[in-house]
């Protein structure tokens, strides 16, 4: 009977609805949980599922640097087949202003484990820059998490580093290591060598010879190691963001969840292990910050953060 009431109802109602109206016409019968009557329409087609707006990559604002350290741009120039038919992936970093390149390194794949190692040795040499521009592919962004973050752009977030993007299909917009690329490949990568080791000695003879042996124009002649100087602001590991007008602090779960209680509600895995705080600011819907980023908010129905309308990490200029 209860089924048969269910689906006759107005089939634009709610299950939380069917079931006041429950309570109103049959009084003496125990009514069900709202969760059963839910089921009941979700088993007959009658329920709408909400699709989670997918992030689209926009690129972001680009500033444009007057002096070293305030930008540095960083890519993987495109594969290349060693001689022992083992594919390369170079990832460069150059600082804007001065064009020195900071590092070009031959990996094994573009996965964030080895690109975690080279920024964290660069930065330990070189310091921290203001910004950071790189395209909208891995391990950069991920395509499919929130805001296209992913677990690299979080740890320079966690550093006190801003984000650029450029947009995509306009590598012009990262140009200056576009033509870099163009230069490398044409004198470190042709022929290509027979192992890594090999193909390595001949990046770091090129970084040598790019930085300190090589007039650049957009310099009037100057090479890029007389120009750039090494950033103020020191490597450090970040302590524990603070949320003291919040209501709670949390642990992202590994799995990219915020548990509280029972509940698992689904944030995204690229914040796993970061604490986020929530604060309540209607009844019953919670904002999700992390740092003094607001990402977005969940309710006591959805398992699931809905994001703030526009992106919060965004630069803005």
């Amino acid at each position: 009977m209860i089924g048969r009431f269910v689906l006759l109802s107005h089939q634009s109602w709610g299950a939380p609805k069917i079931r006041d109206k429950l309570v109103k016409e049959y009084p003496v019968i125990k009514p069900p949980a709202a969760s059963t009557i839910h089921a009941i329409l979700d088993r007959h087609g009658l329920v709408k599922r909400r699709k989670r707006r997918r992030y689209k990559a926009q690129g972001t604002d680009l500033s444009h640097a007057q002096a070293p350290n305030e930008l540095w741009c960083a890519d993987y120039k495109g594969q290349f087949m060693l001689g022992n038919h083992k594919y390369c992936y170079p990832l460069t970093i150059t600082d804007y202003r001065s064009r020195y390149l900071l590092a070009c390194e031959g990996l094994e794949s573009v996965k964030e484990t080895g690109t975690f190692a080279v920024f964290e040795r660069v930065f330990r040499e070189f310091g921290l820059p203001a910004a950071i521009r790189t395209d909208n592919g891995v391990p950069f962004a991920s395509p499919h998490a929130l805001f296209g973050l992913s677990r690299l752009s979080v740890w320079w977030l966690r550093l006190g580093i801003s984000i650029e993007r450029i947009k995509p299909g306009h590598p012009e917009q990262n140009g200056r290591l576009e033509r870099m690329h163009l230069t490398l490949k044409n004198e470190a990568t042709k022929p290509a060598s027979f192992n890594f080791l090999q193909q390595q000695g001949r990046f770091d003879e090129f970084v040598g010879v790019y930085n300190n042996d090589r007039p650049h124009q957009g310099l009037e002649g100057m090479y890029p190691g007389e120009v750039y100087t090494p950033s103020a602001r020191e490597y450090f590991h970040p302590e524990v963001p603070e949320y003291p007008f919040h209501d709670r602090i949390i642990k992202v779960t590994q799995c990219g969840r915020i548990c509280i209680g029972r509940r698992k509600i689904n944030l995204s895995s690229v914040f796993a292990g970061q604490y986020i705080g929530i604060r309540e600011i209607a009844d019953q819907i919670w904002l999700v910050s992390f740092m003094q980023y607001d990402l977005g908010f969940f309710d006591q129905k959805e398992n699931r953060v809905e994001p703030v309308g526009n992106n919060p990490f965004a630069l803005k200029l």
